[in-house]
């Protein structure tokens, strides 16, 4: 079936059941950002394949609500599928509750899988029906009804991290936990998310393409943990340590029974944001719920001494292959056909002759010339064209390393540019560079800081629609909350900087039909001085890789600028150029000279 014969069979389907409007969302049973191959419902519902978006059919409409990464890509995936693009966050464009609100008939049904949607955003849902004294059905899945070939869940087997990765026990980490559940005054913590379950257990998977995530919920009391998983993907050996922590197991559904027989005397902590509606509506009713933030989110994000120094040589590997892919394109783009996917291709090749590399940390973005200025690109074999001879080759790319995860974009330049692309390559190492050399005091929040990263491109009337930053976890989400650096705010970026966070610095400028120009490095904040006005912290660029400086117009830097860009390149050929071949190394040695 193709699109828009999909989605007349979901109408068939909703009016036999009686629901006026039903949503598909992008998450899984998890409200996870990217989710394995068996929840993908609403690319199979819309024929949009983005990380992030939601789609709204009624008996008439059918609408697909993204953010502004993804605009150019879904314009073009919704074609002929009579699916209307609504574009998150631009005037005039109503919310996804707001519209739904709007559409719904009076006494109308709402429908939707209720394990799917996040429980915050349910309570959401409820308001908005309840204004056209409406109902809601969270029951069913509908898509599973007319998706026949709908792949099985996962069953990929876990593996473990050991304390020489992690720094810190499972029996620790609960203790921690529960540290917090008692300020709280809670006696049950419920997690669904999978990157806090994986931190706690210090177990990793690999259900999701790319993401090292185990499907599995969890429910902490003050005297054990019960781990909801299929105990066919565990060994011997993680059964016994999980048991030595106090972690006993369950089979992977059960726990939606289970909560129901919780004590109704309990004080239950879930995160709104982590938790799904159907099994919040599971809870007893006399149990008294905290809502807030999992405890385990900032701790994880906060790295311990050894995940810092085990990032950091992560990163050093990454950075030789990142480094060997730009001395191989630079001396074969123009010779032999070099494209976007064959690149990719090589890259990881590099990669891959890293000790400890396991696998790509997320979908690589390789975009030559226009599509460059799609910001989540994703070459296809019907998309995939050659890398640009005269211009410039963006690539967003990451490696899953034991020691951690890395997540780089390079924009490399070939042949002859313009001074349009020259000066918009210069604006954005510009903004990468200011934010980079930010001092501050404790206290300050990743949208505190945005502004800094913006200046330069907002000088010349220009500006990018994505986040310029983003949390980087340990071997697990690329995007980690609850920091980012943000224009708009997110409630789930509110959160203190804090010593140990790693966060990318990412500004870019894309010119549709044209370029696309993004230049990112990780960031490690780091504790400065403490003085009588408190204590400040700085960022440490943990990424090591040379930006191109045959796109550079020397003339738009400051003396600061180059010293600060001097400095990172010493640095980079310092790390680098050990593990470099004599024809490399000379190579590396022009591409980091000082300017």
């Amino acid at each position: 079936m193709n699109v828009p014969e999909r989605i007349a069979a979901l109408r068939a389907l909703m009016k036999e059941r009686g629901y006026d409007v039903y949503l598909v969302p992008t998450d899984d049973n998890h409200q996870s950002e990217y989710v394995g191959e068996h929840f993908k419902a609403r690319a199979f519902i819309t024929g949009f394949t983005g990380s992030a978006g939601t789609a709204v059919i009624t008996q008439k409409e059918a609408g697909l609500w993204t953010d502004g990464r993804y605009f150019i890509q879904a314009a073009r995936q919704l074609e002929g599928s009579g699916v209307t693009l609504f574009k998150m966050g631009e005037k005039k464009v109503p919310t996804v509750e707001e519209y739904i609100g709007k559409i719904l008939p009076e006494n109308g049904k709402l429908g939707f899988d209720g394990r799917v949607v996040a429980m915050g955003t349910g309570q959401e849902l409820e308001k908005a029906v309840s204004k056209k004294n409406g109902s809601i059905d969270y029951s069913e899945d509908l898509i599973d009804h007319i998706w026949k070939e709908r792949p099985p869940l996962s069953e990929e087997s876990a593996f473990a991290l050991g304390e020489e990765y992690t720094g810190e026990s499972t029996k620790d980490k609960l203790g921690r936990i529960r540290a917090e559940m008692e300020k709280e005054k809670c006696t049950i913590h419920i997690m669904a998310s999978l990157d806090d379950i994986c931190w706690t257990t210090n177990l990793r998977g690999n259900d999701i393409e790319y993401f090292p995530l185990l499907l599995s919920y969890a429910v902490v009391t003050m005297e054990d943990m019960k781990l909801y998983v299929n105990e066919r993907k565990l060994t011997g050996e993680m059964k016994e340590k999980l048991s030595e922590a106090g972690v006993s197991l369950r089979p992977y559904n059960a726990i939606y029974e289970d909560v129901k027989a919780l004590p109704s005397d309990s004080t239950i902590w879930v995160d709104p944001a982590r938790l799904n509606y159907a099994l919040y509506n599971n809870l007893p009713k006399d149990a008294k719920v905290v809502e807030k933030a999992n405890p385990s989110v900032l701790m994880k994000a906060m790295k311990n001494d050894t995940e810092v120094k085990n990032i950091i040589k992560a990163h050093e590997k990454d950075g030789v292959a990142v480094t060997k892919f730009m001395y191989w394109l630079k001396k074969n783009v123009g010779k032999t056909e070099v494209t976007e996917i064959s690149a990719a291709i090589k890259l990881e090749e590099f990669r891959k002759e890293q000790e400890g590399y396991l696998w790509q940390s997320f979908e690589p973005i390789c975009g030559s010339g226009e599509h460059g200025a799609i910001v989540h690109y994703s070459a296809t074999p019907e998309t995939n064209v050659p890398v640009v001879t005269d211009g410039l080759f963006l690539t967003d790319t990451g490696g899953g390393y034991m020691e951690g995860s890395t997540d780089i974009t390079r924009t490399f330049a070939f042949g002859e540019l313009t001074d349009r692309m020259k000066e918009d390559f210069t604006t954005v190492l510009l903004c990468n560079l200011r934010l980079a050399r930010a001092v501050f005091l404790y206290g300050t929040c990743g949208f505190n800081l945005d502004i800094l990263a913006r200046m330069p491109a907002w000088e010349r009337g220009i500006d990018y629609n994505h986040g310029t930053g983003h949390g980087v976890g340990y071997l697990m989400n690329i995007h980690e909350a609850p920091c980012g650096f943000r224009i708009k705010v997110r409630e789930g970026e509110r959160a203190t900087l804090e010593a140990g966070m790693i966060i990318t610095d990412e500004p870019g400028i894309y010119i549709e039909g044209s370029h696309g120009i993004r230049t990112e490095n990780e960031l490690l904040i780091r504790e400065g001085q403490k003085t009588d006005y408190g204590q400040f912290l700085y960022f440490e660029p943990i990424t090591y890789v040379p930006i191109d400086l045959d796109a550079v117009k020397v003339e738009m830097l400051t003396q600061e600028d180059k010293k600060q860009l001097n400095e990172y390149h010493a640095k980079v050929y310092e790390i680098v150029a050990p593990h470099l071949n004599e024809d490399e190394r000379e190579w590396l040695k022009e591409y980091t000279r000082e300017i």
